[in-house]
């Protein structure tokens, strides 16, 4: 049963990975079609790729939480108690928050970005850190796990798609202050409201970050008996959670806007994908749970 499971786990991921890609060129042939056009603003009645990606999107998440439900269930347990379970999920976390997030904005233009993370989160998963189903390690009985690594999962997804909009950002100034760039820019919101929307979805994941760096925490107390004790992925978490909190001061309080703003963004988005990869691997500690 285990076994059958966990066959349709991979089913509904490698389903959701085709999906993924004709949803990615989808959104890249309605950014090529803004670059081809005069650079107006348009409706989405216009943008017919953009909103077949949109949907394709969403089918394609619809079968990678099916996959992370049924990897669940062969598991016995939440699916993220190692390196391929947390890939599994916290992509389709970052796609469900996209997906989400339109209802406050329209944020469809970083589409190519997220579907592009999704598959090269989804094939490093299978193909390097795929590991079959086994029982937990005793230290991830608890369920602790279920709320401290589900929450780091919804602030890195918030971070991602903060980076992306910051990258927008750049790209959009670089045009706004007269240097030569892609004519597609012309159809996307200006520096400024891209550096909003940034912060605003930077804040959001800073809030879950600070919950995961204290669940964290409370969790350690619980299986090693104290609460800090300088565990790489500790402090790795805690520079991370530094970097956000920088980023919202120096913008709040000393008025560091444009270039500058949008740098720290994408630095600490990157101090996260370290965290998550070289930390993870390379690193030994008490949180060396990634299964390989």
């Amino acid at each position: 049963m285990i076994a059958t499971l966990d066959s349709y786990s991979q089913v509904a991921i490698y389903s959701a990975m085709a999906v993924y890609v004709l949803s990615f060129i989808m959104f890249t042939l309605d950014l090529a079609k803004r670059s081809a056009s005069k650079g107006e603003l348009v409706g989405s009645r216009r943008r017919p790729f953009e909103r077949i990606a949109f949907a394709l999107v969403i089918l394609g998440w619809a079968l990678h939480v099916a996959g992370a439900v049924f990897r669940g269930f062969a598991q016995g347990f939440v699916p993220w108690a190692n390196m391929f379970e947390f890939s599994l999920t916290s992509s389709a976390i970052v796609v469900g928050v996209f997906i989400f997030i339109q209802f406050w904005q329209n944020l469809k233009f970083v589409g190519a970005v997220v579907t592009a993370f999704a598959l090269i989160s989804l094939g490093v998963g299978t193909t390097n850190y795929y590991v079959p189903v086994k029982p937990l390690p005793p230290a991830l009985d608890s369920y602790w796990l279920i709320i401290h690594v589900f929450v780091a999962a919804l602030g890195t997804a918030f971070f991602v798609i903060g980076a992306a909009l910051a990258f927008v950002q750049l790209l959009q100034a670089r045009r706004e202050s007269g240097k030569k760039s892609l004519t597609l820019l012309k159809t996307l919101p200006d520096a400024v409201r891209l550096e909003n929307h940034s912060y605003f979805v930077n804040v959001v994941g800073f809030v879950f970050w600070t919950f995961t760096l204290i669940a964290g925490s409370i969790w350690a107390e619980r299986a090693w008996g104290r609460y800090w004790g300088w565990d790489t992925k500790e402090v790795w978490t805690f520079i991370i959670w530094v970097i956000y909190a920088g980023y919202i001061h120096a913008r709040a309080t000393r008025g560091w806007r444009g270039a500058r703003s949008a740098w720290l963004a994408i630095i600490g988005f990157s101090s996260v994908m370290f965290n998550y990869t070289v930390v993870n691997l390379f690193f030994k500690g008490l949180h060396s749970y990634s299964g390989l």
